[in-house]
């Protein structure tokens, strides 16, 4: 996921509403950042104006505007920061990267590394027109078409998960083996480490279950999104085809049915923590239930044994409750890059709790 709820906001460039002047903690050296595009921006021809997107709870995401073209500018947010966060430069990356595949992407126009420049690495993309849904029910979808926007999901992760890695030069982007192990003990001690945001007992118990329970098999090594959601991709303005995945700051390389199961939460996840399904009539939706989603998948990527995906979405949820208390973290600190944070770490108790019932479900001892 990202804390960001999120850099998806960007690009709908029909709902302006969430563009905002840019908020005075977070403003930055624009007079910086006209210099550098100048210098490093093919076609690039001044003045800019600045805003920001109201969403990006982990990074913070401006338009930036010129009198032929507008973009998008990812930042690292100001501070201390967590040791590998906020990972501008690892997503510019895997975007250049994709460019050429069939995982549709926003194209990139420069990377800056120099904290000079304006304070913090950043890079700067295309603004990609076309729809966000931030409802994972597609509302405004009629209901004979929105099963093909889940098609469009699921062709799209499993398009992602069949790239080989080296064909693309990603060979090096995360260790081959290790993903779920690596992944586990680094929330955990970012959980533990930010005494600013506190305990939780399912959290507890979660880190005590998650490492004896996780699979000891590897399965290829896949370039994995680790945010894959209805509200981190564009679709086209009247079809239902993505035309951008966004918000790339997780990717590595990794499992991908663990990939596939965090993308996959949405049909146990209540819709007022993260878009999510549960609670909702699928049939009457028009939408796949969670069986035939995963069958589909596992079918496009050739895979033969699911055995372990109640494992890695009671993984997932984990994963996602800990961002959501690395939040709460930098709310009490007073570096959350978005006015929601406030909001959105309420639901950590129910979230924490909702991850520790999938524990359950995948086989993990009642108290």
């Amino acid at each position: 996921m990202r804390e960001d709820f999120q850099v998806a906001e960007l690009a709908n460039t029909a709902v302006h509403a969430g563009i905002i002047p840019v908020r005075e903690a977070q403003q930055f050296d624009e007079s910086g950042l006209a210099r550098w595009m100048s210098e490093n921006v093919d076609g690039h021809d001044g003045p800019i104006s600045v805003r920001q997107f109201r969403g990006g709870q982990s990074n913070p995401t401006y338009l930036v505007t010129t009198p032929e073209r507008s973009y998008v500018l990812r930042r690292q947010p100001s501070g201390v920061l967590l040791k590998g966060a906020h990972a501008v430069d690892r997503e510019a990356l895997v975007q250049g990267k994709l460019a050429d595949t069939r995982v549709p992407v926003a194209r990139i126009f420069g990377v800056c590394l120099d904290t000079d420049v304006i304070g913090t690495m950043f890079y700067l993309m295309e603004l990609v027109d076309g729809r966000i849904f931030w409802d994972a029910t597609f509302p405004d979808v009629g209901v004979s078409d929105r099963s093909d926007y889940f098609m469009a999901m699921n062709t799209t992760i499993a398009d992602l998960h069949a790239i080989e890695p080296a064909s693309i030069g990603l060979d090096g982007f995360g260790r081959p083996t290790g993903y779920v192990e690596r992944q586990i003990k680094r929330l955990s001690e970012q959980y533990i480490a930010d005494t600013a945001a506190g305990r939780d007992p399912n959290m507890d118990r979660l880190i005590n279950w998650l490492e004896h329970a996780r699979p000891r098999n590897e399965a290829r090594a896949a370039i994995v999104h680790g945010d894959f959601r209805c509200d981190n991709m564009i679709f086209h303005p009247t079809e239902p085809r993505i035309v951008a995945v966004l918000d790339w700051e997780l990717a590595t390389l990794g499992h991908p049915l663990a990939d596939f199961a965090y993308h996959a939460t949405m049909y146990r996840m209540p819709s007022h923590i993260v878009a999510g399904l549960a609670g909702e009539d699928i049939a009457k939706l028009n939408v796949p239930s969670e069986k035939e989603y995963l069958a589909l998948y596992a079918e496009r990527v050739g895979l033969a044994d699911t055995a372990d995906y109640d494992f890695f979405v009671a993984f997932s949820f984990f994963r996602i409750a800990a961002i959501f208390h690395g939040i709460k973290g930098r709310l009490v600190r007073g570096t959350a890059a978005s006015p929601d944070a406030a909001e959105r770490v309420k639901a950590l108790p129910e979230l924490a709790e909702l991850a520790w019932e999938q524990a359950r479900r995948a086989g993990a001892p009642a108290l």
